[in-house]
């Protein structure tokens, strides 16, 4: 029976330091509520599709964890603590620490920019599918955006760039992330 608990108390930890990934689920909710507005028409795939559109641009993290940013010391701590089984920990970390990767490929302006041309012409061309998706793909990036703002106090200097660019350094508060 303790064991149980231990696992109920651990999905807790999970869902409350995974509030980030919470608040783009439900940004993506609310863009389809705002269609569902617009169009007075409601349809379940829209706002599946909606939910997964508000984290699909979060896939630019697994791209790097996976592909060019494998030999960066943040992947490298990740995977310690994978190998390790340090959940708890790497929840921690990857909460307080991903704001400081600077060298993601898809979180910038320029890609925002395509996505909201994309979204307005979706909407303009009556493409509900495709309106539901890249707009809640742009809820994602506002958010991003002021989440950097409020967090770090400053945008992360990736926002500024096109593709991976040279790495900024911006020094990580080790103590505060574990």
């Amino acid at each position: 029976m303790r064991k149980s608990f231990g696992r109920i108390k651990g999905v807790g930890f999970l869902v409350w330091h995974g509030k980030h990934y919470l608040f783009h689920i439900l940004l993506g909710l609310m863009w389809a509520w705002f269609l569902r507005e617009i169009w007075q028409e409601f349809n379940t795939e829209w706002v599946i599709t909606a939910m997964v559109g508000s984290v699909i641009p979060d896939f630019d993290h697994m791209l790097y964890f996976t592909t060019y940013g494998k030999r960066d010391p943040y992947t490298q701590a990740i995977v310690t603590f994978l190998k390790t089984h340090q959940w708890r920990v790497l929840v921690r970390f990857i909460e307080k620490g991903h704001k400081y990767n600077t060298s993601l490929t898809f979180h910038n302006f320029y890609i925002t920019a395509a996505v909201f041309g994309l979204t307005i012409l979706s909407i303009v061309q009556g493409w509900r599918f495709w309106a539901f998706l890249f707009g809640a793909m742009l809820t994602h990036y506002i958010f991003d955006v002021l989440d950097d703002w409020v967090t770090l106090g400053r945008l992360n200097p990736n926002w500024k760039r096109w593709g991976r660019g040279k790495r900024h350094v911006i020094r990580v508060p080790i103590k505060n992330l574990s």
